[in-house]
């Protein structure tokens, strides 16, 4: 007997009474129409079978006819295509214009937000985010086991533990005039010189994190910092890499200005974060180099309308201003230049749970609709070493899988409003 989606709502309240971790687990699903996000094209009446201890897809049967059990889902009227990938995010952060608050707020403070945030993204199709930085240590190791253990819903989680950044750079919080106490735990990463981001460096690692982050350039949201200007010096950055790369652990950089991208990208790191301001040379490295873009187009209208509404400083919208554009137009050129662009909203900035709202823009500046969705499946899956259990739908990966009631490949923008979220074979939405 198949469990239709009314049904299955019925099911999921029983399920869950109070219980973060009893999301029901299901046997397999039968999906109308299953998007192959390599080719663009979509497969019909697919039953996709789950191993609920593994939690990865067992067997996948195109045109099924076989009887199913009753832990079968029907999603015979639905679009289905894999999970989505999140590339940048900051899970434990709300958006905020006072950054006193990181000063205030204690850990536990920090993951009760992350905890929310977590499920938001999940409920939002989100099955996988690169988590790109904390200002409280280790809250992010802490989200992704709580996340692991099934204690709370959320989303497969690489972290990045605490920022790399010079003091006063854009990942230093330093609110001018603040004349209260500045806690430790929120300068971990500040430092100067290549011997000393060694040093944090290892300590990351030792952390346990999947990725490092440091802040090559200046920042939009930052007193005093310029984003067109280099911060971390060539050496500084390649220290990180060359420590990072004895454990395989990739490095993530922040880096808005032209020639912060291209020390950024000589210095060996893995990804470039808004590369807001890229020149043509620096684009031409990135595709020769491999290096991938991840290119926040969205949050700048976001960062204007809601910044003047909480009457945000003149400093953070002036700079939001003059970066917002001209990176639009610099996605279209990488876009056109080949260079793999992979799915990063910087979540965080604006609200979790309305990461999708950047496909359309994605489309808007250049992407075709399985561009955009490739770019938040396969080509992310690639970037953070997970081609082969995330980002489609096949044997052995995990069984993580989204579905909506209208054709994505025609309107990007039904996948604001997810249907249906399985992560891992449990059912979530």
């Amino acid at each position: 007997m198949l469990i239709s989606i009314p049904k299955y709502l019925i099911l999921f309240a029983l399920l869950y009474f109070n219980s973060t971790n009893a999301f029901a687990q299901i046997s397999s699903v039968i999906c109308g129409n299953l998007l192959n996000v390599e080719t663009g094209l979509y497969d019909q009446n697919v039953l996709i079978t789950f191993d609920p201890i593994t939690e990865n897809i067992i067997k996948i049967d195109i045109n099924s006819n076989k009887k199913i059990d009753s832990k079968t889902i029907d999603l015979s009227e639905y679009f289905c295509l894999p999970g989505l990938i999140d590339m940048h995010t900051h899970i434990s952060e709300d958006i905020s214009n006072d950054l006193i608050n990181f000063y205030t707020t204690t850990q536990e403070e920090q993951l009760k937000i992350g905890r929310v945030n977590a499920e938001k993204t999940l409920m939002a199709g989100f099955t996988t985010i690169r988590d790109l930085g904390v200002y409280i240590a280790w809250t992010d190791r802490k989200l992704k086991n709580e996340i692991n253990a099934h204690k709370i819903p959320g989303p497969r989680m690489k972290i990045s533990g605490f920022y790399l950044s010079i003091p006063g750079g854009g990942g230093d919080i330093d609110v001018p005039d603040y004349q209260g106490v500045v806690p430790d735990h929120i300068k971990r990463g500040i430092t100067q010189g290549a011997d000393n981001f060694e040093a944090r460096a290892e300590t990351l690692i030792n952390g346990g994190v999947d990725q490092i982050k440091l802040i090559a350039s200046g920042a939009v949201l930052a007193y005093g910092s310029v984003p067109g200007n280099p911060e971390m010096s060539p050496e500084e950055i390649s220290a990180v890499v060359k420590v990072a790369r004895q454990s395989n652990t990739k490095v993530i950089a922040h880096a808005h200005g032209a020639l912060s991208i291209k020390q950024a990208i000589q210095s060996g790191v893995h990804s470039i974060e808004h590369a807001s301001l890229i020149d043509e040379e620096g684009i031409q490295m990135a595709k020769e180099y491999g290096v991938a873009l991840s290119m926040d187009i969205y949050n700048g209208d976001y960062i204007n309308e809601y910044g003047i509404i909480e009457g945000w400083p003149e400093e953070f919208l002036r700079k939001n201003r003059e970066t917002t554009d001209i990176q639009r137009e610099n996605f279209s050129k990488a876009h056109k230049s080949g260079v793999k662009i992979v799915y990063g909203t910087d979540a965080g900035v604006y609200p979790h749970g309305n990461n999708a709202k950047q496909f359309k823009y994605m489309i808007k500046y250049g992407m075709t609709n399985i561009e955009a969705i490739q770019s938040a499946t396969i080509h992310a899956a690639e970037v953070i070493g997970m081609l082969d259990q995330v980002g489609q739908i096949k044997k052995g990966f995990f069984a993580d899988l989204i579905a909506v009631k209208e054709n994505p490949m025609l309107n990007i923008q039904v996948l604001e409003n997810i249907d249906v979220v399985i992560k891992g074979g449990r059912l979530y939405k």
